[in-house]
């Protein structure tokens, strides 16, 4: 018997982002209450074109990646993912490398040639594991 198939479709940001969206999130960032996620993911969809998409595996959400085109003069034309989270206990199933495999089949189709995004060392592996490796850019802060 095969292992049933992940489902990655857009989330409606028409709308309010439902319940099981703002969990997800959350499971990311902590530090967020779900009404202030939901308050960001509105604004960001609406003033910089943020898009977020959704993994289901048997009817339930278990992943999101949040994104955006991005055009800058070092960058050119790309995709930027603000947001990739799977919930821990789905963790190591292919949810997360389905969700990078449908936006990045969507940034080539929009023109982008390329993908960037911030990442946890802790997670580097995972993304080395999809093709992605660390940029020579090194980022920096200061809090205002």
């Amino acid at each position: 018997m095969t292992a049933p198939a992940v489902e990655v479709r857009p989330v409606d940001l028409t709308v309010d982002p439902p319940p099981d969206v703002l969990r997800v999130l959350r499971e990311l960032r902590t530090q967020r209450t779900e009404a202030e996620l939901a308050s960001d993911v509105r604004a960001q969809a609406m003033t910089v074109g943020y898009r977020l998409f959704g993994a289901w595996l048997d009817g339930v959400l278990l992943g999101v990646l949040g994104c955006r085109r991005v055009r800058t003069i070092a960058r050119g034309e790309h995709l930027h993912v603000d947001d990739l989270v799977v919930t821990a206990s789905a963790r190591g199933r292919g949810i997360g490398a389905a969700l990078l495999s449908t936006i990045e089949a969507a940034a080539r189709a929009d023109g982008c040639r390329s993908v960037f995004l911030d990442s946890r060392p802790e997670v580097l592996g995972f993304y080395a594991g999809s093709g992605y490796t660390p940029h020579t850019a090194v980022l920096v802060r200061k809090a205002l």
